[in-house]
């Protein structure tokens, strides 16, 4: 009886063992899609259920996806019926990411804030190297021709004194030379009871042959010493005619050398130049003379204080950044050639300003000379991050400076963007690899650097224009035109004078500024003058790409889909709130903030031409 129970049980283990692995295995394959990145987050509350959880539908407008409503209704904006959609139903962007709060922990995202840099206002901070006073190199060469028999200076580096023997040199020239003035010497001394002509004549003849010796490098002292030799000398001395440091051997003993062929060179070291890279936003506060205070790498303990004698009045192209150059005084010969400097220049001009954006090394991804950053979605109800294009300054230290493309506060991926790009490629969006490079832009696109004498002339331009933005918003028709006359003034008497490409660059828009505002001044009706604030307002932003944002505070560039026929229009404006110049009481406040632009920074010349959820700060008002 109990070996029939035992195969019974054996018979029923056997016949469950395969349903069973199936259902572990079934399991464990479910846990491990709901732990991956790309599936979504269950309810925290019904996790069995999050699957199951059926769409809510919201309602959008056609005109205005950015409008959506819970219930059925008109678009506060246009008076379109709302249409359904389902929430889940849109996907992200090509340019965004989003994922669970698991999905996020697995890829270990870790998110910076993008802040100002640390330190005074009034500081600027540099980084540049060491370097030769150019103006202190000096050549060693060959008087005369000859073999050299010995050079007394063999390696580089050697310290020599002015009128040192560096070389000594066979030379015929020499030879031929001595032996002419031996002979014109005895002449001189048999012809000192003859007639004053003869006399004359050998001492002549004395004086001529000193002076081949003397133009073949023989100085005066040896000169005296081979008067009084027996027999000319076949080798002659070289003497350096200045002290340094021997930064180059040319030539080796038993050589043949030719005149003037260069045996070595020399550098004097007591003074050197400290190369400083300044980027273009740095030159408005920078100028001949200034003090500046440097510390070397090799030398932490000590600072070093120079002057600025020379800015170089072009940039480096691909780099954006100037020479400056600094003479430091080196008695002691502590400063060496190629070492780093970390320099700091106090700017009076400098102390009302705002310190640049700055973001961490780690959160750029750089395709050729284009840097992509994702940019965190505050408030959201999943993590969100979007890939954005932005303009970045020279490293500084672990820091990049922001020239434009964000915003103070805005949150950068710092850790896990290369994991954010890849989702973006497995998906077909546009990421890193996918992103063009802009290293085949013209120089008609790069930015352009002026002094902050020029930046406050041109502010005068932007507060005019500002002027009128707000008067047409305003339905003032009387006070825009007065603002148009304005504007037009002040883009008439505000010229600049600083770089070439800068100079032609304002000269140019500033008669198209001009032009079109004293259209607006002269207009019939409002509408003409908001027609012609769209062209005006198209001129102002390529300003704004080109010179940056002259201004203390920042301005927004905002976008109204509906303007001129649903063509749509873009215009600059200074609050926070859409206030529509072209549309006035009747829609003030439809419209989208595109970008905002501190002060100091450029507009990126791609946003105005790129959607919304590209767009840096891109805040909707209505």
């Amino acid at each position: 009886m109990n070996r029939k129970i035992r195969e019974w049980v054996t018979r029923l283990r056997n016949a469950t063992a395969l349903p069973f692995a199936l259902l572990v295995g079934i399991g464990a394959g479910a846990m491990i899609f709901k732990d991956s990145a790309l599936s979504p987050e269950p309810s925290d509350s019904h996790p069995l259920t999050a699957d199951n959880k059926k769409s809510e539908t919201t309602w959008a407008c056609s005109m205005h996806p950015h409008i959506r409503q819970p219930e059925p209704g008109k678009c506060p904006i246009c008076g379109m019926d709302l249409i359904p959609i389902a929430a889940d139903d849109a996907p992200p962007g090509p340019r965004t990411v989003v994922m669970s709060e698991r999905a996020k922990t697995l890829a270990q995202i870790r998110t910076t804030e993008v802040r100002r840099q640390q330190g005074t206002a009034s500081q600027l901070r540099l980084l540049g190297r060491i370097e030769p006073n150019e103006t202190a190199e000096r050549n060693i060469t060959a008087w005369t021709g000859g073999r050299i028999d010995r050079l007394h200076v063999k390696t580089t580096g050697q310290e020599v004194r002015r009128s040192q023997i560096i070389a000594t040199l066979y030379s015929p020239e020499v030879f031929s030379a001595h032996q002419d003035l031996l002979v014109a010497k005895k002449q001189v001394d048999k012809m000192k009871d003859s007639a004053e002509s003869a006399q004359y004549a050998a001492k002549r003849a004395l004086e001529a042959s000193r002076r081949r010796l003397s133009l073949l490098g023989v100085p005066d002292g040896e000169l005296n010493t081979m008067a009084q030799m027996d027999s000319p000398t076949t080798r002659v001395a070289i003497r350096t005619p200045f002290g340094g440091t021997v930064t180059e051997r040319v030539v080796t003993e038993g050589a043949y050398v030719s005149t003037g062929a260069l045996l070595y060179k020399i550098v004097n070291l007591s003074s050197v130049w400290v190369q400083l890279d300044a980027y273009e936003s740095d030159l408005p506060f920078l100028s001949i003379g200034q003090q500046v205070n440097m510390q070397v790498d090799g030398l932490a303990q000590e600072s070093f204080v120079g002057e600025i004698t020379f800015i170089n009045p072009t940039l480096e192209p691909t780099k954006r950044i100037a020479r400056v150059r600094v003479e430091v005084e080196n008695k002691e010969r502590k400063l060496r050639p190629g070492m780093f400097v970390q320099a700091t220049v106090k700017s009076p001009e400098q102390e009302s300003a705002k310190p640049p954006l700055v973001i961490p090394e780690t959160a750029p991804l750089f395709t050729g000379h284009r840097a992509i950053v994702f940019v965190e979605k505050p408030q959201a109800d999943r993590p969100t991050y979007t890939a954005r294009t932005v303009r970045l300054g020279v490293k500084t230290g672990n820091e990049y400076p922001v020239i434009a493309g964000l915003s103070e506060g805005e949150r950068v991926v710092t850790k896990g963007a290369f994991t954010l790009d890849a989702d973006l490629q497995i998906r077909g969006g546009d990421s890193m690899m996918a992103a063009p490079d802009d290293s085949q832009q013209q120089q008609t696109e790069q930015t352009l650097s002026i002094t902050a004498m020029e930046q406050k002339k041109i502010a005068h331009v932007f507060s005019a224009y500002l002027e009128m933005q707000k008067q047409l918003a305003a339905d003032n028709f009387s006070e825009a035109k007065s603002a148009g006359k304005a504007l037009a003034k002040a883009a008439k008497m505000n010229r600049i004078s600083g770089g070439k490409s800068a100079v032609g660059f304002w000269n140019t828009y500033r008669k198209h500024i001009e032009m079109h505002a004293e259209a607006i001044a002269t207009s019939a009706g409002i509408e003409d003058a908001r027609s012609g604030f769209e062209t005006l307002s198209n001129q102002m932003i390529t300003v704004l790409e080109r010179i940056g944002n002259p201004l203390s505070t920042s301005v927004r560039l905002t976008f109204c889909p509906m303007a001129f026929g649903s063509k749509g229009a873009y215009w600059i404006q200074s609050g926070d709130v859409v206030d529509n110049p072209y549309y006035g009481s009747a829609m003030r406040t439809c419209g989208e903030i595109k970008n905002t632009v501190d002060a100091g920074t450029y507009l990126m010349s791609e946003m105005k031409h790129t959607d919304t959820e590209f767009a840096p700060a891109g805040e909707h008002q209505h």
